[in-house]
C-alpha cells in the first residue's frame, strides 16, 4: 500500500526547489547555474512522486532519463516528456562540477529551464490529482 504521505512529501520537496528557482529567476538574480540545477531537481522530485504513488521500483538516482522510463512502465504518455528530461538532465552534472564543464548558463537558457520544470511539474501533478 502507497503511503500517500511519502507522496506528498516529495512533491513538496520538488516544490520547494521549483519555487526557490523561480523566484531567483525572477527577481533578477543571475546565479543562472544554480537556478537551473534547482529546476533540475524540482523535476527529479517530482518523477520520484509520481515512482512513490504508483508504487513502482525506487532508485537513489538523478537521471531524469532513467526515472522516466521508470514512469513509463506504468503510463506511456510519460514518453511525451522524454526532451524535456533530457534538457533538464544536463544542469545537474553541469552546474555541479566547475573543473572541465562550463556554467555559463544565460537567462534565457533559466527560462527554458523554468518552462521545463513547468511542464514536467504540471504533467505529473495532474496525474496525481494534487
Amino acid at each position: 500500500m502507497v503511503d500517500q504521505s511519502i507522496v506528498k512529501e516529495w512533491i513538496a520537496k520538488g516544490e520547494e526547489d521549483y519555487n526557490f528557482a523561480r523566484v531567483n529567476l525572477e527577481e533578477g538574480r543571475n546565479f543562472f547555474a544554480q537556478i537551473c540545477f534547482h529546476f533540475q531537481q524540482a523535476a527529479e522530485k517530482y518523477l520520484k512522486a509520481f515512482i512513490v504513488a504508483s508504487d513502482l521500483e525506487f532508485r537513489r538516482v538523478h537521471d531524469l532519463g532513467l526515472l522516466l522510463k521508470v514512469c513509463s512502465t506504468k503510463d506511456d504518455s510519460f514518453e511525451d516528456l522524454r526532451e524535456t528530461c533530457e534538457f533538464l538532465s544536463a544542469f545537474y552534472i553541469e552546474a555541479r562540477y566547475p573543473v572541465y564543464w562550463p556554467t555559463n548558463f544565460s537567462r534565457e537558457e533559466a527560462q527554458k529551464a523554468l518552462q521545463a520544470a513547468e511542464r514536467i511539474r504540471v504533467f505529473i501533478k495532474g496525474k496525481l490529482h494534487v
